[in-house]
Parts: C-alpha cells; structure tokens; sequence
C-alpha cells in the first residue's frame, strides 16, 4: 500500500517538473533610455528627495540608469543600501552625478551646482520664481539647460500638482505643531488640541482658505477643535466648505471680526499666499500683543513675508521665539520636518514624467502633448519661455510652442 502511494507521489512529481517555469529575463536596453542624476541636496535644512528606492526599481525595469550621490536619501531615512538594493548606482563624486542627462532635484540649483553642469542637460527641481537670482538665470541660459520648473506642474485638472502636494502636506502637520506647542513640553498652556467631554475645544482660527487652509481645517475638525476660517474670497470659502463636507464658522476678512477671533483663539495659522510677491499681512502687532498667553502661531506663508506683522523666519533646529508671550512658530520649509511622506508624495509626481520623457522619446515630445509640463518650462535648451521672467530680468522671451516646432 504504502508503494503505492510512493508511486502515485512520483508520477505528480514528474507532471509537475514537465509544467512551465518561470525565468528571469535580462532587462533590454532602451533606445530611449535614460540616464538620470540625483544630487544630494545642499540647501538648508532641505531633508526631503524626488524618487524612492521603489521608484528607482520601476525606472531601472524600465530599461533606464540612476545615479545617486551617496547619502542624498539619508535626511528622508532612505539608505544607499536601499537604492542599491534596487539597481541604483552610488557615487561618492558630486560631479560624476551631474554627468547624467538629466537632474532631478528639490531646491533649485545654486551657481556652484550650474557650474557643474554639462550643455543641453535637463534639469527638473524648483526654481522659486520669487527668489530667482539673476546670475543663476544667465547661467542655466549659457549652458543651454532646459530647466522644467515644478512647482509649475499642472494636472489634468489644471491645478498644480507637487503645489497642492505639499500643501496637503503643510497643513495637516501645521495643526500637529500646533498640538506640541499647546502642551506641557514645550512649555505651552498645557491644553490637549481637540476636547473631551466636558471641556470646551480649543480654537483654532485659519487664515486663508486654499489647500493649506482646507487641509488644516480638516485635521483640526477631526481632533475636535472650534475652527474658524478667514479669506477674502467667498468662492474659496464656500469650496472650503463643500470639500470639508461640515459646517465650519467662514467669513471674509473683516477687521473689527478677525481681530476678536485672534484676540481670543488659542492657536492661529497664517495660510494666505500671493502667486507673485508678498503675502498679505493682516494681523497686525497690536493684536497679536492681546492675544492670549501661550497662545501659538503658525505662519505657514513666511515664506512670502508671512501673514502677521510679528513674524519672523525661524528654521527646524530653532523653530519658535516668544513675542507678546504668543508662541511664533516661523518654518518656511514645514514639509521637509516630515521629509519622507513628502517624497513619497513627490515621488507620485515625478515617476510618471520620466517613464513619459523614455517612452515619448525625449522631453521635447512630452512637452508637446501635455500642457501641464508645458506650462512649467522656463528655460528650454538655453532660451527663456517666461515672459514673467523676461520682464523682470530684461531677456528677451520666446514662446515654447515655436521652439519645440523648429525643433521637430
């Protein structure tokens, strides 16, 4: 009996060593392939990158080469182990990463990280348009580089992508600061963000009903918080308050009105940009001092000069100073304080562009098709797409389209 059933094992055996198996393919060389760099980033305090280890994986499969300067991840807590574990090459030479066809980087580049760029490279990172220096323009200019600006980027319902990103980003984490500096540990009033039975909220007022504002809004209401949102514009009020899907205390920017909420808020989140120049600044230094004690400040728009006559820039290692006894937290780059969500919100963004740039054959097709990428380049192969730019700098400006036709 017990044969028997040795046989019938061997035969089920053989019948499954006769069935297919699977074998491992060599990756094919792409005749469009790419060869992309990522620099480790130099500016201050900047922790976040533009692609993870599984994004370099899909990239590699795909048939294109990555080089990564070593360490570039570390800020994000990506290991080189975990890029070479996925086919990525390390460098250890700054300049052997600015050797590949294209760059793709988060801060935009410095005058010394131009220099080492070679002609007609492509460059993908923020430009901050705001804040772009002349020198760095002419130099991106004279190499020929076609700088692709990001923050730019639209989607196919028009908004902006990484923008939006990282806004969703700024202003859920905004409230969880917020959150630290009510408590104990920093030396706050010692409140719990939110309520519990029995004890009122605390109150949050937001100035500025954008993503930020939407986002912030969102997190605060779901902790329990009193909120209440300022902006000037009722369409964005009313979006606001559609997209939350619960009723929320809105109302357009009335002095004798903000000025009683921020005197009697426990914590008020600044949230109100301009596309070009400052941001408005509309609570002044004479209410911010009748502020409650320990009440905490977030101005999220510092970066534009920040909405509060008393803000002033601060950075992650010193975030907060006291001014009136109000608690000012100033961070201009609050999304790099959670550095690895925020590349893997970046990361969404940006793979799907370099899988397009290989399979359309290079840039200049996907900038033909899509008119979010299209409206996001400003330097392409050396001339100056931004009549924006071009005022400001007094260089002459070429329109996109009528480049990339005389170059079809």
């Amino acid at each position: 009996m017990s044969s028997e059933l040795y046989s019938g094992f061997s035969d089920v055996a053989k019948q499954a060593m006769m069935q297919p198996q699977e074998s491992m393919l060599e990756v094919k060389n792409k005749k469009n392939k790419l060869y992309i760099g990522i620099p480790k980033e130099t500016s201050f305090q900047e922790n976040r990158i533009a692609l993870t280890p599984l994004s370099v994986a899909l990239l590699i499969n795909n048939g294109h080469e990555v080089m990564l300067e070593s360490n570039a991840g570390q800020a994000a807590k990506f290991s080189d182990k975990d890029y070479s574990d996925q086919g990525a090459r390390i460098v250890y030479d700054t300049k052997t990463v600015y050797e590949a066809n294209i760059i793709i980087k988060i801060a935009p580049p410095t005058l010394q990280e131009i220099e080492l760029m070679k002609t007609h490279q492509i460059l993908i990172s923020a430009l901050q348009l705001s804040t772009l220096k002349a020198d760095c323009l002419h130099a991106l200019i004279h190499k020929k580089v076609t700088a692709l600006c990001f923050e730019h980027l639209m989607d196919e319902g028009g908004s902006l992508s990484v923008v939006r990103a990282m806004s969703e980003i700024v202003g859920a984490t905004s409230i969880l600061i917020a959150a630290e500096y009510l408590s104990n540990v920093f030396d706050g009033k010692g409140l719990m963000l939110g309520g519990i039975t029995g004890v009122p909220p605390t109150e949050i007022v937001i100035l500025g009903a954008g993503t930020v504002g939407e986002y912030a809004a969102r997190t605060a209401i779901s902790l329990g918080a009193e909120v209440k949102v300022f902006d000037p514009s009722i369409y964005k009020l009313r979006r606001l308050q559609n997209n939350i899907g619960t009723r929320v205390f809105t109302s357009v920017v009335q002095p004798i009105v903000l000025e009683k909420a921020i005197t009697t808020c426990d914590v008020a989140i600044g949230a109100m940009r301009t596309e070009d120049g400052r941001s408005p600044c509309i609570v002044s230094e004479s209410t911010v001092s009748r502020m409650k004690p320990n009440a905490v400040i977030i101005d999220v728009s510092i970066d534009q000069g920040g909405c509060f006559e008393t803000s002033e820039v601060t950075n992650h290692t010193h975030p907060v100073f006291r001014k009136y006894d109000v608690i000012h937290y100033c961070v201009p780059n609050i999304a790099s304080r959670v550095a690895r969500t925020a590349t893997y919100s970046l990361t969404n963004i940006f793979t799907p562009i370099l899988l397009d740039i290989g399979e359309q054959g290079g840039l200049k097709n996907v900038i033909w098709q899509k008119s979010g990428v299209r409206n996001s380049v400003y330097i392409y192969e050396g001339h100056l797409t931004s009549k924006y730019i071009g005022e400001r700098f007094n260089i002459p400006c070429k329109d996109l389209d009528l480049l990339i036709v005389s170059h079809r």
